[in-house]
């Protein structure tokens, strides 16, 4: 190669300067702090609000990320879908701690959540299965998600003979593809600061179920 494979991004920078997080003025409950973050972000960014970075680690100690999507948030917890037979349904089988974190470049915030994820009860896996486009709810049957296939052709190959199959049937929801919440012990909310100095409040969950509220250093 004529050029060297590198490039220096040290001058990369952007200035934070569009809002403030104060203790003062946040819930006692860091649900409720998730709630109106998220409903601004989906009235102000260009992408998927929802969209979220999962991190998860398996017996091997090795940790794999993905972004998937929320679809849906409680008092309880975050629920995503997922084939519970991919790397992440495996790793989670292993060891249920995770960690999530959304990031809103247009706002300036990130909120980072660690908690235990949890399969959900099958009827509600088999409500949001039923309530999918028909041809997502084919691939989710097709897709033996992460493992290896031959070619992108085979792949399609599989997906016709189920359409084919399915012509006129329902599509039940297989058993390996369900629904995890991730139930939190720990939810940090980010918001950019001039000069690196974010404001960044933690909350940690209590043996009696309150909330602890610490603001850390950035």
């Amino acid at each position: 190669m004529s050029k060297k494979f590198q490039q220096d991004l040290s001058d990369h920078r952007k200035v934070y300067q569009k809002k403030q997080l104060l203790a003062s003025e946040v819930s006692d409950n860091p649900m409720e702090v998730f709630r109106d973050w998220y409903l601004e972000a989906e009235e102000h960014i260009s992408g998927e609000a929802n969209a979220f970075t999962l991190a998860t680690t398996g017996t091997d100690l090795k940790v794999s990320s993905r972004v998937v999507l929320l679809k849906k948030y409680t008092w309880e917890g975050f629920i995503f879908y997922t084939n519970y037979q991919s790397q992440k349904g495996q790793d989670i089988a292993q060891n249920p701690q995770v960690s999530a974190s959304f990031f809103w470049p247009e706002m300036e915030r990130q909120i980072i959540i660690k908690g235990k994820a949890v399969m959900i009860a099958p009827n509600l896996s088999d409500g949001y299965f039923e309530s999918r486009p028909r041809g997502s709810r084919l691939g989710a049957i097709a897709s033996d998600q992460s493992k290896p296939i031959a070619s992108r052709e085979a792949l399609d190959e599989k997906l016709k003979d189920l359409e084919n199959a399915y012509i006129g049937k329902e599509i039940p929801r297989p058993d390996y593809w369900g629904g995890y919440m991730i139930k939190p012990s720990e939810i940090e909310f980010w918001q950019g600061r001039p000069n690196r100095m974010h404001d960044r409040l933690r909350y940690t969950l209590q043996a009696d179920y309150s909330w602890l509220l610490e603001r850390l250093q950035p």
